[in-house]
């Protein structure tokens, strides 16, 4: 398999969770400005869509869209446990958790990476992200992982996107239940392995 990666972005989601299952895989890198690949490639080419992350298989079949992929690697070696199994009540409960990141984390920065977005604009949008980690922050008080006791899937998701607050000012220390999560995910061999390999490090 290859992923198609850009440092700093959501892509390592599917990054972390390939090493936590020790899965084969080649990292590709991908320019997001001129969309070419690190083995000169057109990305375009493998994603219309135009942004990481990308999974392509052995067979030529390219995956799109962090929580399928991080879905789809976990049914590869279901006794790792990443994901609960398909049908279950609580493989809904991780399918609940992965879209609330999508759509309230990780679609609650995309705005504020917008340098030309109004000063009113850019405030209503992270109080209203800062509302979603006030709701995140009080579900991880009494449980070490979103899916209780064991790491997931979305905890990589999670993670991955919480990192993008310290380029926003956000201190995460604000919510003190966040800040020791985000320590104890970045403890992880896996994810220290994959930041490693991407050229960033715990704190970026």
């Amino acid at each position: 398999m290859k992923l198609y990666y850009a440092p700093h972005t959501c892509s390592l989601s599917p990054h972390i969770v390939l090493r936590e299952l020790g899965l084969p895989f080649t990292l590709v890198r991908v320019d997001n400005q001129t969309k070419r690949t690190g083995d000169d490639g057109d990305f375009l080419a493998i994603n219309p869509k135009g942004y990481v992350a990308a999974l392509e298989r052995d067979d030529g079949q390219v995956l799109t869209e962090g929580p399928a992929i991080v879905q789809y690697l976990a049914d590869q070696k279901p006794e790792a446990g990443l994901a609960p199994p398909n049908g279950s009540w609580a493989r809904s409960r991780l399918q609940e958790w992965l879209n609330f990141i999508s759509t309230e984390i990780h679609g609650g920065f995309g705005p504020l990476f917008n340098r030309d977005l109004p000063a009113a604009a850019r405030l209503w949008w992270q109080t209203r992200l800062e509302k979603r980690l006030d709701y995140t922050a009080r579900q991880l008080d009494a449980r070490r992982y979103l899916l209780d006791e064991r790491f997931s899937v979305a905890d990589a998701y999670l993670y991955t996107v919480l990192r993008w607050a310290v380029f926003f000012d956000i201190d995460l220390a604000r919510w003190p239940a966040l800040a020791a999560y985000m320590t104890r995910i970045g403890e992880r061999p896996s994810v220290q392995a994959a930041l490693a390999a991407e050229g960033t490090t715990s704190g970026t």
